[in-house]
């Protein structure tokens, strides 16, 4: 097993007191060294004669790690720690969102107009013209992000309050990247019809519902069903994000092994939200040599009990992920940690692509392949290559509210896509840069242009 890198998600503020010796630090940081934690900012709080007050921040693999690397700081003499915290659960305490008022109210009659009794006469404008609500509330501007806290990123079932720093997180993103204002709605349900009503009960704020960590197969039909029965954009991310940034990077990564689209085996493993969702955008973009794996294996015509999303994938091949791999061009995992061998690689199709986005452990580990694969992808942040939903629910969404759509198609998830790719110019692709960075401020404007256009092409824009 290859030890994973470590990285800002268990990262470590330490408080030290330390003899004010030269050399005193340098034992430090050969301790943190010797025990493989990565050393980052170094700070001067305090300064006298005899001692000194630094702080370190410090990444880490794991909370595991991070302890070893405590313990190898205590270790060093002259050296005195004096407090220890973890940055991620520092930055979420007190939660990572609040609402923000847009307008000043400095005076009695600020107040007049934006309140009582000013406001009676927008209730009931809006209530003359319901479409007057996008132009004189909120909602032109509000997504919900809406779950059921069933499938909280690869962790399981969590529960709703479990879920929230999740939903908190995801309101951030829909800010700072397309200065959309997102709402976390964690439903103490995981009943269909009791989600579905919820979400069509307070449907009058938002104009647009991201549904997110909800097991399949029931997500299908909860998106399906509220598609069906409301007006605004409804998007399942883990289906949808997920694939629109896969097929964005597949398409890069094809340039550079010289194959098309339309000729490629493709491998997926994982047939729950994610896997379905990049199978059926694959088919849209003339890929169709598709096989399908779960935990049994091969998703094939003889296999019983299968989904109907399932079945629309089953091949007459049976056998495990291992026989599905052979000759293929291309494996993509929304699966399991280390489910992929190097020899597995090796069976392959000239020049494999791998996208291996299994966290926090991929389905390979990417050091394990590096000779063996033409391009590497994984779902995290310390390797290149990062296949991030960032990169497309807030554009995707920005293009949506903007052209006020009432709902969205698999066409505008493909435009999407492309707009992503389109992104990373000729002389800048290589294998370990298939997709922009998600702080490219191009990304969201990019595919907010390109939703946009597909939702008017396919007559769902309102605008």
């Amino acid at each position: 097993m290859v030890d994973l890198t470590p990285n800002s998600s268990f990262s470590l503020t330490v408080r030290l007191e330390l003899i004010n010796r030269a050399g005193t630090l340098a034992k430090v940081t050969k301790a943190i060294a010797d025990v493989g934690g990565s050393l980052g900012q170094v700070s001067l709080i305090e300064r006298n004669l005899k001692t000194i007050k630094r702080e370190l921040q410090i990444d880490a693999s794991s909370t595991e790690h991070a302890e070893k690397i405590v313990n190898a700081i205590k270790s060093v003499a002259e050296v005195q720690i004096l407090h220890v915290s973890d940055r991620t659960f520092d930055i979420h305490r007190g939660g990572k969102i609040r609402i923000q008022n847009r307008i000043n109210i400095t005076s009695s009659s600020d107040l007049a107009m934006a309140y009582t009794p000013g406001v009676g006469r927008i209730c009931k404008a809006i209530h003359e013209e319901p479409e007057k609500v996008f132009s004189l509330t909120i909602k032109s501007n509000s997504v919900a992000i809406v779950t059921d806290g069933s499938a909280v990123l690869g962790l399981g079932n969590l529960g709703a309050e479990a879920s929230l720093p999740v939903m908190e997180g995801k309101s951030m993103l829909f800010k700072e990247f397309a200065d959309i204002d997102a709402f976390p709605i964690c439903l103490a349900t995981q009943d269909v019809e009791e989600i579905i009503k919820t979400v069509k009960n307070i449907s009058p704020v938002f104009g647009g519902v991201n549904l997110e960590d909800i097991a399949a197969p029931r997500c299908f039909e909860i998106e399906k069903r509220l598609q069906e029965e409301l007006d605004i954009p409804i998007f399942h991310d883990d289906q949808h994000g997920t694939a629109i940034v896969t097929v964005a990077a597949l398409i890069n990564a094809l340039k550079l092994v010289k194959k098309e689209m339309e000729t490629i085996r493709v491998v997926i493993n994982g047939a729950g939200a994610a896997g379905i969702a990049i199978a059926n955008l694959l088919n849209k973009a003339h890929c169709t040599n598709i096989t399908l794996c779960d935990s049994k294996g091969i998703i094939s015509l003889d296999r019983a009990n299968l989904t109907p999303e399932k079945q629309f994938f089953a091949v007459e091949k049976s056998g495990l992920l291992a026989d599905a791999l052979v000759d293929a061009d291309v494996f993509i995992g929304v699966s399991a940690p280390k489910v992929v061998t190097p020899e597995m690689v090796k069976t392959m199709a000239k020049e494999p692509i791998i996208f291996a986005m299994a966290n926090p452990i991929p389905e390979i580990q990417p050091e394990l392949i590096q000779d063996i694969a033409a391009v590497i992808a994984t779902g995290r942040s310390d390797y290149p290559n990062q296949i991030n939903n960032v990169l497309a629910f807030p554009g995707l969404f920005r293009g949506a509210l903007d052209c006020r759509a009432t709902s969205l198609t698999t066409e505008m998830y493909l435009q999407a896509a492309r707009a992503i790719a389109s992104l990373v110019s000729p002389n800048v692709l290589d294998k370990e840069h298939i997709v922009p960075s998600v702080f490219d401020n191009r990304v969201a404007t990019t595919v907010s242009a390109a939703v946009q256009q597909a939702a008017r092409e396919a007559g769902v824009a309102r605008l």
